[in-house]
């Protein structure tokens, strides 16, 4: 079966770090795209970045770029969100997904469609 699994996710002051993890099961994602896309209550989820499948392109919201960053270790079968500078309107279920192709998203993250998803990962930004 087709999966991926976050995890990483936590309570966290303003200001400060957490470090996201997407790891695949039953896949190499070694041919994916991969993109992050929180979702807070109330609100429909919205791509904040994606890399490409090797790494080479990544792309970043306005909201988020300086603050996150996106990378890969296809050796691991995984890619990760390093997130800093926390803010309380970051909090929100983050999911990653995940689209075989060897395109890149340096133009635009990809809105979809995807061809997995993770089950999400809650981030709660909080004093």
């Amino acid at each position: 079966q087709l999966q991926l699994v976050e995890s990483g996710g936590g309570l966290v002051q303003p200001g400060g770090s957490l470090r996201l993890s997407c790891a695949a099961s039953g896949f190499t994602l070694n041919n994916h795209l991969i993109s992050w896309f929180p979702q807070a209550p109330g609100k429909e989820r919205e791509g904040i970045s994606c890399i490409s499948w090797n790494g080479f392109r990544t792309n970043y919201a306005d909201s988020v770029k300086g603050r996150f960053t996106i990378s890969r270790d296809n050796a691991k079968n995984t890619v990760y969100l390093q997130m800093n500078s926390l803010k309380p309107e970051d909090t929100a279920v983050y999911y990653c997904a995940g689209r075989a192709t060897f395109l890149g998203c340096a133009a635009s993250i990809p809105p979809g469609p995807y061809d997995v998803w993770g089950q999400g990962t809650q981030v709660t930004v909080s004093s």
